[in-house]
C-alpha cells in the first residue's frame, strides 16, 4: 500500500472551535438571564441554580468513573445542563429537585446513551418533563418575584383561563422578567441578549429558532386572540429559552438545513396545538422533545444529494 494516494470521504476542513469553546459561550449567553432570576427570585434562585449545577458535574464524573471513561467534566457541557435545568425549575422548589433532575439528566438521557454526542433528546428538557410528571404541583407552583412573594399564575395561565379574574402583567414586565414563573425563563429581554451573543459566536443559527417562534407567532395570533395575545405566547413562558438555548441543541436536532427548518416549524406547531387546545398552558419541553425523536427521520429525507452521486435505477 505504501506510496498509494487513500482518497477519504469528507469532512476535511479543520475548525479552531471545541466543545469546551462552545459551552463557555453558552454559558456566557445565559448569564444575564441568570442575574436576572437570582435579582427577581432572590437566595431561593441562587441555591437552586447552584445544586443543578454540582449535581450535574457530580453525576458526569461518577458516572464516567463507573464506566472508566476519561473524566470530562472540563468541558463545560454538564455545568450548561444543570443551568438550564435550573432555568426550568420555579424558583419555589425544594432543593432535592434540581438534585434529582440533573442527576437523571446526566445518568439517564446523556451518560447511559453513550455521553456526549449521543443523547437522542435534550437531556435537561427530559429531566423537567420527569419532574412534572412526578411532582406536578411542586413544579407548577409559581410566586411573584420579590423577598415577599405570594403565589400566582403565570401569564400563559392567565390566557389559558387558570386563575379567573386576574389581570395579565404588562409587556414590559414580560420583557424584563417581573412576572411569576421558572427561574430562566421570564425574562425574555436577558435571554434575547444571550441569544445575540451565540448568534455573534456563530454558536447558533436561524434555521431552527425563527422559525419555531414564526410559527407560534402565527399560530396564536390567528387562533389565540389576535396581536396581543400573539406578543404574550411569544415572551411568555419558556418559548424564547426553548427556541434559542434548547431546540438548537447539536446532538438532538437535525443536521441537515431543511431538516432544522421543518425541526423548528415542528415544535411551533407542537407547542401551540398544546397551548391552545391542551390542558397544559405550556407546551414547549414537549413540542421539542417530540421533534428530538423525529430528527434522524428529517436527516435521513432532507439529506442533500451527494456531489457526483448517480441515481440508481429501479
Amino acid at each position: 500500500m505504501e506510496g498509494k494516494l487513500i482518497a477519504t470521504s469528507s469532512p476535511h476542513i479543520r475548525s479552531n472551535e471545541t466543545v469546551t469553546r462552545v459551552m463557555l459561550d453558552v454559558v456566557i449567553a445565559l448569564l444575564p438571564a441568570t442575574l436576572a432570576g437570582i435579582y427577581y427570585f432572590k437566595f431561593n434562585a441562587l441555591k437552586l441554580i447552584v445544586l443543578a449545577i454540582v449535581s450535574a458535574v457530580v453525576s458526569e464524573a461518577l458516572m464516567q468513573k463507573l464506566f472508566n471513561k476519561p473524566i470530562t467534566i472540563n468541558d463545560l457541557s454538564a455545568v450548561v445542563t444543570g443551568l438550564l435545568l435550573a432555568f426550568n425549575i420555579p424558583p419555589t422548589a425544594p432543593w432535592w429537585i434540581p438534585v434529582i433532575g440533573s442527576a437523571f439528566a446526566i445518568i439517564i438521557v446523556k451518560q447511559l446513551f453513550g455521553g456526549l454526542g449521543h443523547n437522542f433528546m435534550n437531556p435537561a428538557l427530559a429531566a423537567r418533563a420527569m419532574l412534572l410528571a412526578s411532582w406536578p404541583v411542586i413544579m407548577t407552583n409559581w410566586v411573584t418575584p420579590g423577598a415577599d412573594a405570594v403565589s400566582t399564575a403565570t401569564p400563559l395561565g392567565i390566557l389559558g383561563g387558570e386563575a379567573a379574574g386576574a389581570s395579565m402583567p404588562s409587556l414590559t414586565n414580560l420583557l424584563i422578567g417581573n412576572i411569576g414563573g421558572c427561574i430562566g425563563e421570564t425574562s425574555a429581554l436577558a435571554l434575547l441578549i444571550g441569544a445575540a451573543y451565540l448568534f455573534y459566536r456563530g454558536v447558533i443559527n436561524w434555521r431552527i429558532p425563527i422559525p419555531y417562534i414564526a410559527t407560534v407567532g402565527i399560530m396564536t395570533m390567528i387562533f389565540g386572540g389576535g396581536f396581543t395575545n400573539m406578543l404574550y405566547h411569544i415572551f411568555a413562558g419558556g418559548l424564547i429559552l426553548g427556541a434559542f438555548y434548547m431546540a438548537t441543541d447539536y446532538a438532538s436536532s437535525p443536521v441537515t438545513s431543511r431538516g432544522q427548518i421543518i425541526f423548528g416549524i415542528g415544535c411551533g406547531l407542537i407547542t401551540s396545538i398544546i397551548r391552545l387546545y391542551g390542558g397544559y398552558p405550556e407546551g414547549v419541553s414537549y413540542s421539542i422533545l417530540l421533534m428530538n425523536l423525529a430528527a434522524p427521520l428529517l436527516d435521513k429525507y432532507t439529506r442533500p444529494r451527494v456531489f457526483g452521486e448517480v441515481k440508481q435505477n429501479a
